[in-house]
């Protein structure tokens, strides 16, 4: 077991012992994986690039990205769960994935969308 699957099982026994799971539509779940990232992004309004990075180095600043980070998590784990999705088997897929569309050759040190490297 991965420490990502102990933490779905946590998760999970969490929401099970508060009867959520009723709640927990993929609609739903979709929705609040999208308020919390939004949230996280409210850390950053109004601020500048270097307040911005500053915030790790505060303890109030680096608890909320803490908070907010682990609550984007938790949704899309349970996300995933519902969906029958194994996020690292995801992930290392989309990197192949991404490796392809951005060859090294081609990519290197360009923010441009892979349709436009030519």
């Amino acid at each position: 077991m991965s420490d990502l699957n102990a933490l779905t099982a946590a998760l999970l026994a969490f929401r099970d012992a508060r009867d959520w799971q009723q709640f927990h539509t993929l609609r739903n779940l979709i929705s609040s994986l999208n308020l919390e990232a939004s949230e996280l992004l409210e850390l950053t309004q109004w601020k500048s690039d270097v307040e911005i990075d500053a915030l790790p180095d505060d303890p109030a600043g680096r608890e909320a990205l803490r908070d907010e980070c682990a609550d984007v998590l938790l949704y899309l784990l349970l996300i995933a769960d519902k969906s029958g999705i194994d996020l690292i088997e995801a992930a290392q897929a989309k990197l192949l994935k991404n490796a392809a569309k951005y060859p090294v050759d081609k990519a290197f040190g360009s923010r441009e969308k892979y349709t436009r490297l030519g």
